[in-house]
């Protein structure tokens, strides 16, 4: 089963922690009680890591989609006797105001199956494997249900229908009539805790009925969003919303871990914490798609993960757990094959103590996104001016880059980039942050940085800018220049970057790689969505809408039947690759989205 296509997966939030279904109605990836929590489920990267699948006994045809407005998910069985609807979420509370989705949750995954037409027979296997498969849990038998034990995990199976338990996995068959449904709950404690009580049938329908509600009111409240696209573009919010972590208002860039930049690579990395990279890109997607509160509390996470690192004067961290924790050693899971035996499987990043100096212009970016909304408090406006000084005093120095690569430093042109976004917006934040003093620095500083930019960062014989200063390579990185408003989309070395990337910097679907070049690391890896939608998005600044659309086009082609983007797609197979879903690939497609409308506009 872990040979199953990425686009075969479904997401489900309670924005808190999350999980993936299968076509097939099988649960194989689900984190409780957090994003980053050890899996229960983790058949995703192993056979034999745990699920819990829920199908007929014959083959069926299968369609599904999200209910309207929401993301609880709606599988069709079609079988040669009957037609089955199986419904899919994570509870949440009540929402009442259409503002605090998931500030209640009671770490439920719900499940109801309900026959339309003639009979169907189902199957059900529940097999539990805490901490990522390595524990097998005892489970036994109880009123309303299974309670299994093991490692820091309690779980509680409410079920109607017996069971047969055989050492750490339950079955048991079931058959519905015309009309007739039936209703399945797993509830999470940690050991430490009571264990859960069962939910009866009535109580897992008013549950799920109300995280329906609750969806709902947060899509009626939040998505105003007019323009081309835009059930998918409403649906992206939908799912950046998914990825959000309540208690915190964190954004992480995916749900899942290790899923592979190419089939049986090593490029696997653990996506499940948040970047200060995605903060201003994904500030922009939440004012389209979602919720101008969702980027306050967004906001206001990355600053204050990052406030006492910049006041102690050393490298502005690049990510954090989705609790604001700094510490994301990255070690390997070396008992799991890994998605189509691509190894290793990576919990934790290594890339979290790397220099990255693009972060301060990521996040003064988002500042200026949201001046209107700052707290005037002294101690965010010192923030603030300290991140723009270090931007100024650090541009010169090599580091790692937008990608993160695990090679020898460089001066990289998407770095320097946004340090001059940093000081660009901060002498347009100065009154704000009253250090009208520091002005006069800035401007000098942000000059240098446009000077070395506009000749180190050019190449004349690629007629093209370059990933680092000095080098012929190309990256899609310098697409973002004029999206940052460094220079107009249409200036002749931006419309001849933007030409010579889309003729060398492609597949044959015309999808955009990141770079093609060595980098560190073994293996190759897919064309990246995120960059396919930052193509589309110069070329709309660029004047050149039915271009745009067309790339736009080739990008969104690739969302699964269910509107889900991975990070990449492979360019032989054309299959969904990487973590998913993927904020990034979202938040690309939310922007290029609203470029593309605006340019229409004219």
């Amino acid at each position: 089963m872990s040979q199953l296509p990425i686009a075969d997966y479904a997401l489900i939030s309670d924005c808190h922690s999350s999980g993936l279904i299968s076509r097939g109605g099988s649960v194989d990836w689900l984190c409780f009680p957090r994003f980053d929590s050890p899996s229960v489920f983790t058949r995703l990267l192993d056979d034999t890591g745990g699920h819990w699948s829920l199908r007929p006994t014959s083959e069926a045809m299968i369609t599904r989609r999200y209910l309207e407005g929401s993301l609880v998910l709606r599988t069709t069985f079609r079988t040669p006797t009957g037609t089955a609807v199986l419904l899919d979420t994570l509870a949440v509370g009540p929402n009442l105001d259409g503002h605090h989705l998931g500030a209640e949750v009671p770490h439920g995954l719900l499940r109801r199956v309900r026959c339309t037409h003639g009979k169907v027979e189902f199957e059900i296997e529940y097999a539990p494997r805490p901490e990522y498969g390595l524990v097998l849990p005892q489970l036994r038998q109880v009123e309303g249900g299974v309670l299994a034990r093991g490692g820091a995990v309690v779980l509680l199976l409410s079920s109607t229908v017996p069971l047969k338990i055989s050492g750490s996995t339950a079955r048991g068959r079931f058959r519905l009539d015309a009309g007739q449904a039936l209703e399945f709950s797993l509830q999470y404690r940690s050991s430490s805790e009571p264990p859960p009580t069962p939910w009866v049938p009535h109580r897992i329908t008013h549950q799920l009925e109300q995280t329906v509600r609750a969806w709902r009111s947060w899509s009626k409240l939040h998505q105003n969003y007019q323009g081309p696209w835009k059930a998918l573009v409403q649906h992206s919010g939908r799912v950046l919303q998914a990825l959000t972590y309540y208690p915190t208002g964190a954004i992480i860039a995916a749900p899942t871990t290790s899923l592979p930049e190419v089939v049986g690579g090593t490029r696997n990395w653990d996506y499940r914490y948040s970047w200060v990279r995605d903060a201003s890109l994904t500030l922009d997607a939440l004012w389209i798609a979602a919720c101008p509160d969702e980027s306050y509390k967004f906001f206001d996470f990355m600053a204050a993960s990052a406030l006492t690192q910049v006041q102690r004067g050393v490298d502005m961290q690049i990510m954090f757990g989705v609790g604001g924790e700094h510490d994301l050693s990255e070690r390997e899971l070396s008992h799991l094959s890994g998605w189509r035996r691509s190894q290793p499987v990576r919990i934790g990043n290594g890339a979290w103590d790397q220099r990255q100096l693009d972060v301060y212009g990521e996040l003064l970016n988002a500042a200026h996104r949201l001046r209107d909304y700052f707290p005037h408090l002294e101690e965010t406006r010192q923030f603030l001016a300290q991140v723009a000084d270090t931007a100024a005093r650090r541009w010169r120095e090599p580091d790692q880059g937008i990608w993160e690569v695990r090679g020898p430093p460089q001066h990289f042109l998407y770095s320097k980039l946004m340090c001059w976004v940093a000081l660009d917006r901060a002498i347009a934040l100065a009154d704000l942050l009253q250090t009208s003093h520091r002005v006069e620095y800035w401007q000098e500083m942000r000059a240098s940085i446009r000077q070395a930019i506009l000749t180190q960062g050019w190449n004349g014989q690629r007629r093209a800018f370059t990933q680092a200063f000095g080098s012929d390579v190309l990256d899609a990185a310098s697409l973002m220049m004029p999206i940052v408003g460094f220079l107009p989309a249409d200036d002749p070395r931006m419309l001849s970057t933007i030409d010579t990337l889309e003729a060398h910097l492609t597949d044959g679907q015309g999808l955009v790689y990141r770079y093609r070049n060595e980098d560190g690391l073994e293996g190759e890896e897919g064309a990246f969505l995120l960059c396919t939608f930052w193509l589309a998005h110069a070329v709309a600044l660029a004047g050149q809408v039915d271009r745009a659309k067309k790339i736009f086009s080739r990008a969104i082609a690739f969302t699964n039947d269910l509107g889900l983007l991975a990070e990449e797609v492979d360019p032989q197979s054309g299959e969904l690759l990487g973590n998913f879903p993927q904020a990034f690939s979202h938040i690309g497609l939310i922007n290029a989205a609203w470029a593309i409308a605006q340019a229409e506009r004219g």
